[in-house]
């Protein structure tokens, strides 16, 4: 069995900034990947609210960049995916891909979330190309342009009233008669001027041109099919935090992220902690997943300092 000061689990923004504060920090940490190596940033053609890049930065590139960085400094980056583990006492006992078996004095778990999609091979086809589960991340680039956002909750007013304030006009695509969303979204829905409520309708097709989403094919419940022309087509139906794996040890909210101690990325279990957006239900931005990846390494250093 292999031995390690800190393993990291998760490739994405807050797993690669904990690898490199945590390599400066000599903890030698080993990281795995997971299946999604750079996680939903490599599905994001360009990122332009990430700082230090003047002109933007291709998802995949900058994803890229934070992993050469912390392979520089030190860190062990490795494919591969936690199968099992068991976090009733340290050292934790992590096991990678069904068999190689790893001994852990820290963990730090950054597998991130996975945004909630329809399951329509053109939504598919399109992702990253007029596909989109993140208005904040993507909204810029559909500035005077017609988007579609899917949802009927908070979320979806959310990034229907931020997009109202970019776009010439947002179509609302809401499966029921009704929202879902508090009181005051509602409100705030209703009086933009620009946002269209469609009411009773689910989606059958995201449309394009090969090149990219040119609308959304629409089924009324009244069995009305017809179609809307949109650049944009935003999903926001929810996130998966992918926790179920240490949620025997790790206490989690309702919907699955993990909890973490005010500030801190400490856990319920001494000596694991929590980074990115696996325990973040409200941001989701790559910003504030390298910030907390960064939190969660210094969290380690000092445990294992004092232990």
């Amino acid at each position: 069995m292999e031995t390690v000061k800190c393993l990291i689990v998760g490739g994405g923004p807050a797993g690669y900034t904990a690898a490199v504060y945590a390599s400066r920090a000599d903890l030698a940490p080993v990281v795995y990947e997971g299946v999604q190596p750079g996680g939903q940033l490599t599905t994001t053609t360009d990122i332009e609210n990430y700082p230090g890049f003047e002109n933007g930065i291709g998802g995949p590139e900058l994803m890229a960049t934070m992993r050469a960085q912390a392979v520089r400094l030190g860190a062990d980056v490795r494919t591969g995916s936690v199968t099992s583990a068991d976090l009733s006492q340290r050292p934790f006992k992590v096991v990678i891909d069904g068999g190689h078996e790893i001994s852990a004095e820290t963990l730090i778990i950054a597998t991130g979330a996975t945004a909630k999609y329809l399951g329509l091979p053109s939504e598919v086809k399109y992702r990253g190309l007029g596909v989109s589960a993140c208005a904040t991340c993507d909204g810029f680039f559909y500035r005077k342009k017609t988007v579609a956002v899917v949802g009927g909750g908070d979320t979806a007013c959310e990034e229907a009233t931020y997009l109202a304030g970019l776009c010439k006009k947002v179509y609302m695509i809401v499966r029921r008669d009704v929202l879902r969303a508090s009181q005051a979204m509602q409100e705030k829905v209703m009086s933009t001027e620009n946002i269209e409520v469609l009411w009773n309708c689910n989606t059958q097709e995201v449309l394009g041109d090969g090149y990219g989403v040119t609308g959304a094919r629409l089924l009324r419940k009244d069995g009305e099919v017809f179609d809307i022309a949109v650049d944009g087509f935003f999903l926001a139906i929810g996130h998966h935090p992918n926790s179920e794996l240490f949620s025997q040890w790790v206490n989690v909210d309702k919907e699955g992220y993990i909890i973490t101690d005010g500030k801190t990325s400490k856990t319920n279990v001494e000596g694991v902690f929590a980074a990115g957006d696996v325990q973040d239900p409200l941001y989701r931005q790559c910003i504030t997943a390298a910030a907390s990846g960064c939190r969660a390494a210094l969290d380690a250093e000092k445990f294992l300092k004092m232990k």
